[in-house]
């Protein structure tokens, strides 16, 4: 790890201002998943163990200005459970009382800042505002990989204005993780690819084109793939204009020996609701007037055959609209799979966003090597972007 972890700082009597993502869904005033909290207690813990006096700060949600149905308040209150210990909270993340609960925190202590985002200079990143964050920091910490792609005021910009800064244990394994996909990943390796469009992974193909064995390929993005070779999908989802790129993409696999497989046949669906009439059928046989929600049995069973061998497994994307329970089979049959091949020794990463809910739904998440936190944070990491939250913090 080229980059000055948490482990490398002496944290006793500091003030560690440590980035979080909290953002996480709010229900009736209660947290309803707390996956994301629980990810950041061994960055927490490390602090409080080490006489640290930590200062967690989060985004929640798109708020315009101050809303009370943004506030953090309710994730005060479940951290607090969490840790054991009463979890402080500021109602605000600037200005005098902030500064007037940090003098007086004491080593050990939690406290967690409002919203950042109830200010517009957070996403402005605007740099009195990361100076005036950086103003209560001895030390900085970022461990909000899901946020680490936005170049915010309190993700990027205030790293600038504190003398040390580290990444937290969930940045470290994010890194460490996502790294094992694109450095000298242990062959065969597949990359399994699906959600709805082909322009969102079109980067991440590229990327990903000179190091893997085999692309599967399911979801929405598949459709596209299927009529640039041909075939009729009826009136399932299809970026027309990306056609011929997804031409170019099939032609560039060819040539360099790359399996790049895509549906055989796939469930199709009247209209795009779980109590739809739906049938299995041949992708050479989609009904004019009905769309593909899913792949079919045979796909499933040569993605499985595909996989079975595979060292190091990335997945992007479900494999078909797995929100309606009629249509979830693939992505779950793959969620499977994953965790078969990982328990024989594979090294299997799931990015974050639509293929973590699905694993998670599934009840596997903690059967694969590793479920990301951030949707387009793990995607940017795969496209070979550098992310302004990681190149933020000061290397060794």
């Amino acid at each position: 790890m080229k980059k000055i972890t948490i482990d490398d700082l002496h944290l006793k009597g500091k003030r560690v201002l440590v980035r979080v993502d909290f953002n996480v869904p709010i229900e009736n005033g209660k947290v309803a998943d707390d996956t994301r909290i629980r990810e950041s207690l061994p960055t927490i813990r490390k602090i409080i163990e080490s006489g640290g006096k930590a200062i967690l700060i989060s985004h929640l949600g798109r708020p315009k200005g101050y809303d009370e149905k943004y506030s953090l308040k309710p994730v005060a209150e479940h951290l607090s459970k969490l840790l054991g210990m009463s979890v402080k909270f500021t109602p605000d993340c600037i200005g005098e009382e902030v500064r007037k609960m940090v003098s007086e925190l004491k080593e050990g202590e939690v406290l967690l800042l409002e919203n950042v985002r109830f200010h517009p200079e957070e996403e402005k990143n605007d740099e009195n505002f990361a100076k005036e964050l950086a103003s209560i920091a001895d030390v900085y910490i970022n461990d909000a990989f899901g946020s680490a792609h936005r170049a915010h005021a309190s993700t990027e910009g205030v790293a600038r204005f504190v003398k040390e800064t580290a990444i937290g244990y969930l940045m470290k394994k994010e890194i460490e993780y996502l790294s094992k996909a694109l450095t000298n990943p242990e062959k065969p390796y597949v990359a399994i690819l699906g959600g709805a469009k082909v322009s969102d992974k079109i980067q991440v193909i590229k990327n990903l084109m000179d190091k893997v064995d085999a692309f599967l390929i399911g979801g929405g993005m598949a459709n596209t793939f299927l009529k640039a070779k041909g075939y009729e999908v009826g009136k399932s989802l299809v970026e027309n204009d990306k056609i011929e790129l997804a031409k170019e993409i099939l032609n560039e696999a060819e040539k360099r020996n790359i399996k790049f497989i895509l549906p055989v046949d796939c469930v199709i669906a009247s209209e795009f609701s779980n109590n739809a009439t739906f049938e299995i059928t041949s992708v050479e046989k989609v009904k004019p007037d009905w769309m593909i929600l899913d792949i079919g049995p045979k796909t499933i069973e040569t993605f499985k055959d595909v996989l079975k061998d595979a060292k190091t497994v990335v997945w992007n994307g479900p494999m078909g609209v797995f929100e309606f329970d009629n249509f979830a089979k693939g992505t779950f049959e793959i969620a499977k799979a994953l965790a078969e091949i990982t328990s024989k020794g594979a090294v299997t990463i799931v990015g974050g966003g639509d293929s973590a809910s699905a694993i998670s739904k599934a009840g596997l998440a903690d059967k694969v090597s590793h479920v990301s936190t951030g949707g387009g944070a793990s995607l940017e990491f795969l496209e070979g972007k550098e992310l302004p939250g990681i190149s933020a913090i000061k290397d060794k």
